[in-house]
Formats: C-alpha cells, sequence, structure tokens
C-alpha cells in the first residue's frame, strides 16, 4: 500500500514539474501580424497566451492543431508551428481555409461560444493601422 501511494505521489509531482517546464516555454504574450494580404487594411492582433493557456486553462489542441484522417491529433506538449505554415494567406487550398479566416472562425467562434471577449467589432482584436 505504500509503496503504491509512494509512486502515484512521485506521478503526481513529475506530472506537475512537467507542466511547470512547458509553461516556462510559452509566450506570455502573442502578436499576430501576418504579411501580405491584400489590401492589408487592419493592424496586428495582439493577446494573453498567458490569459487563455493559464487562467482559462484551454489545451493546446483548443486552439492549434494537427489533422490526420479529419481528427485533430495534436498532443499537448508537441511543438506548435504557425497557422501560415498550412493556411494560405491570399486563398483556401484543400480543406485549409485562407489564413484570415482560419484565425477567425477559430478565434470568433471560440469567444461566442464562450459568450466572453470581443466577438464582433475588428478594433476589439485588431490594433490601429
Amino acid at each position: 500500500m505504500k509503496k503504491g501511494m509512494l509512486l502515484l505521489a512521485l506521478l503526481g509531482l513529475l506530472l506537475a514539474y512537467m507542466g511547470i517546464v512547458i509553461a516556462a516555454d510559452l509566450p506570455k504574450e502573442i502578436v499576430i501580424d501576418n504579411k501580405g494580404y491584400s489590401p492589408d487594411t487592419k493592424g496586428p492582433v495582439k493577446f494573453s497566451h498567458n490569459k487563455h493557456s493559464v487562467d482559462l486553462k484551454l489545451a493546446c489542441n483548443d486552439c492549434h492543431h494537427v489533422y490526420q484522417d479529419g481528427k485533430n491529433v495534436l498532443k499537448q506538449g508537441q511543438p506548435i508551428q504557425k497557422c501560415s505554415a498550412c493556411h494560405d494567406v491570399k486563398e483556401s487550398k484543400g480543406n485549409a481555409k485562407k489564413l484570415q479566416l482560419a484565425y477567425h472562425a477559430n478565434c470568433k467562434d471560440c469567444h461566442k461560444t464562450m459568450k466572453k471577449g470581443p466577438t464582433d467589432k475588428c478594433a476589439d482584436c485588431h490594433a490601429k493601422k
């Protein structure tokens, strides 16, 4: 019984340590400032990654994805590539929406579902140019 409790405690400490290490590597703030939009009329979007990941406790795959066979197979702690690696700035290609549409679908839909934060006005997210 004591060995099982000790093993469980050690496992808990290991998971807590891994969470701290992963959290330490995450940026506190994100600035989305993709170039190449035509016309490029809106300024960059700045938001708190900490608020989303720590305060709201969203998992990486709540916002980020790697699709295989129609399923998001991204696991916590895996490297995240920039959205523009798959989403083209100018056009939708295959199942990958155009970058602006992908951002708007991901961010705005989540905010509407949660009924928190910006949802309708461009200036709620975008800085002035």
